[in-house]
């Protein structure tokens, strides 16, 4: 076992461990969900509109979307429940001035465009976000919560529809809104992605069928004037024969009947049986379900 040039293999060269799994970097996974576009993959540039699920998506790549399908090779597993410009809200976003102010030396694809209006914290995947169906306005979901608390009991109770249900106003556009239905989350957790793709279905099942609504003249007939009634099918021509013309078949009908006769009488009686003579013979077992020319 030595001295012979060879080697003694090790543990490590005979037992193969299972390599780990590629784990993707969590940190470009959020970067890219909130400086990019979901469909086109390039930074968010105004306008941006979102979806009911609170993807970004840039406005220009929609459009291209709607207009060919297959401008994006993922574009229907992406977006393939967005079926028209009303099925996307454009945002109402605040430029991030404090970008600018920040080290030079950074690279400027990393620095979140847009902030919160209310605290002004950068709009970069650290803190939630929502914007409001409404009107489009976006702020961080805890400066909202801040400012629809802070807000009196009068105003709250003011401001309802007719249903009874309370509405708050937007602190930057002053639109009404409801809490409950008209907040949505922007890049929300896949958990939470699911149940808003499940209530999107599910309400689109529940929208009425469009039907197309034919246009209909309501003019009431005047006095003295009978409604008009359908049409009455035209009458068809039916052609007449020339006199001569029909003279001349009977005679040539009447000629070819006399032939015939005279055919048939210099006939024997064995051939006449099998022209027949008109009357419907009893089948015998030879005969019955087959087929006789002459019978």
């Amino acid at each position: 076992m030595g001295n012979d040039g060879g080697s003694i293999p090790d543990r490590r060269d005979l037992v193969r461990n299972k390599p780990k799994a590629e784990q993707a970097d969590k940190a470009n996974q959020t970067r890219a969900r909130w400086l990019f576009c979901a469909l086109s993959k390039k930074r968010l540039q105004e306008p941006v509109v979102s979806c009911a699920l609170g993807k970004l998506y840039n406005k220009d790549a929609i459009i291209e979307y709607l207009l060919d399908k297959s401008a994006y090779g993922d574009g229907e597993k992406i977006c393939g429940h967005i079926r028209s410009l009303k099925d996307v809200k454009t945002l109402t976003l605040t430029p991030n001035n404090a970008s600018s102010s920040t080290d030079s030396k950074a690279d400027s694809t990393d620095r979140p465009q847009f902030a919160c209006p209310l605290t002004m914290k950068e709009m970069n995947g650290v803190q939630p976000f929502v914007y409001i169906s409404t009107c489009g306005c976006v702020f961080s979901q805890a400066g909202l919560k801040t400012v629809a608390s802070s807000s009196s009991p009068k105003e709250k109770a003011s401001d309802s529809d007719e249903g009874g249900k309370s509405l708050s106003l937007c602190p930057q556009c002053a639109k009404k809104y409801s809490a409950s239905e008209d907040v949505i989350v922007i890049n929300s957790p896949p958990e939470e992605e699911e149940t808003l793709r499940f209530a999107l279905d599910r309400k689109r099942l529940l929208e009425p069928a469009k039907k197309k609504s034919k246009k209909r003249k309501n003019q009431s007939p005047e006095d003295g004037e009978e409604p008009p009634t359908k049409k009455q099918a035209a009458p068809v021509a039916v052609p007449s024969l020339n006199p001569s013309i029909a003279a001349a078949s009977r005679a040539v009908v009447s000629g070819l009947a006399m032939e015939e006769a005279k055919r048939k009488a210099g006939m024997s009686d064995a051939v006449k049986s099998l022209y027949g003579d008109g009357t419907k013979r009893k089948e015998t077992f030879m005969t019955m379900g087959t087929f006789t020319r002459y019978a």
